[in-house]
């Protein structure tokens, strides 16, 4: 058993439905150079549970499993963080592996700057990844897509840690009382309510992690429709937070809706349409070095505007005509994982 050294970082993972891919980060978590304190496994009324895989680590990690009624990812995160007994609480997803060097560098960053109170990475695809996977993630953190504003080296943003790649004191953690129960999106929010509270925030990209993203086009559309809803309530929390760029892949997807209208009439329609794939299919292709996965990752990229796109405009819509505010209607529910 590699020796456990504490240097007050404990982790906490939500899981639901997903042992195969805790097993991968948890294989990752055994061949860190600098291993957490603890490892909080957070088992959110799993139907498919991983206490199986927990206990195939457990002479290895210093694991604590737990096991509740299923209440959603932000509450799951909560519940692991009151029983974490470390100074730093790093929260990651189950489908994410960390590179070996990634508390190490975490360390780093702290004996250079105490002043620290939040912080996140970047994510990728590993070199193992399947070809889908690998195109999902370029969709998601090209700077061609939205993966600008997510965490890269310049943002065009505010940079706000998502939970898929987010560390926190937890004084700081337990000052903000913790993540609101959100459907989705409650990463952001809680984000922005720890900058809000005058914390600082910062990207570390050297601390990135791999992410073994949706394997099927309608999980992923469903991932990325969420997600344009939840700028919209995400705005009724925090007003003002919402940025022109937000607005952009609305009209894109309303721009791609006309052209496949109007092709019905001309074919030569949709050639405007199809000139953003091209583009991502030369640049992902290189990023890639595999034109098959260019050729996927074109796809994936129009899934991953086009459902930000139409997400954000019904999330809009219905705030315009409903008469309950989004916030409230989309608290968490058990379609979340859908």
């Amino acid at each position: 058993m590699k020796e456990i050294k504490h240097y007050s970082f404990s982790v906490v993972i939500p899981v639901f439905n997903r042992p195969e891919e805790l097993r991968h980060l948890l294989v990752s978590m055994s061949k860190q150079s600098l291993i957490p304190a603890e490892i909080i496994i957070v088992e959110d009324g799993s139907d498919i549970p991983s206490e199986h895989v927990c206990s195939e680590f457990s002479s290895k990690l210093p694991i604590t499993y737990l096991k509740e009624k299923n209440t959603g990812p932000a509450l799951a995160r909560n519940k692991g963080a009151a029983v974490a007994k470390g100074s730093w609480i790093f929260f990651f997803d189950s489908d994410c592996e960390l590179p070996e060097h990634y508390f190490t560098v975490i360390k780093e960053v702290l004996e250079q700057n105490n002043e620290l109170a939040l912080m996140g990475g970047p994510d990728s695809a590993a070199p193992d990844f399947n070809r889908y996977q690998k195109a999902v993630s370029y969709a998601m953190t090209s700077i061609l897509t939205t993966g600008g504003i997510r965490g890269g080296k310049e943002k065009a943003d505010l940079f706000y840690p998502r939970t898929f790649n987010m560390g926190i004191r937890r004084d700081v953690f337990e000052a903000v009382l913790g993540f609101r129960d959100l459907r989705f999106g409650e990463d952001l929010d809680f984000s922005m309510r720890v900058i809000k509270a005058g914390f600082k925030s910062a990207l570390i990209p050297d601390a990135f992690v791999y992410h073994r993203r949706r394997t099927s086009t309608r999980a992923f559309f469903r991932q990325v429709f969420n997600s344009g809803m939840a700028r919209i309530v995400l705005e009724e929390f925090h007003p003002g937070t919402l940025r022109v760029v937000h607005t952009l892949p609305s009209f894109f997807s309303i721009f791609v809706f006309f052209c496949i209208v109007l092709s019905t009439v001309n074919p030569l329609a949709l050639i405007p349409a199809l000139i953003p794939g091209v583009v991502w299919f030369i640049h992902a292709s290189f990023t890639t070095k595999s034109m098959l996965t260019g050729a996927l990752a074109s796809w994936c990229s129009y899934v991953q505007l086009t459902g930000y796109g139409t997400g954000f405009f019904w999330a809009r819509t219905l705030k315009v005509t409903g008469t309950k505010k989004l916030s409230d209607r989309y608290a968490f529910r058990k379609t979340f994982y859908d």
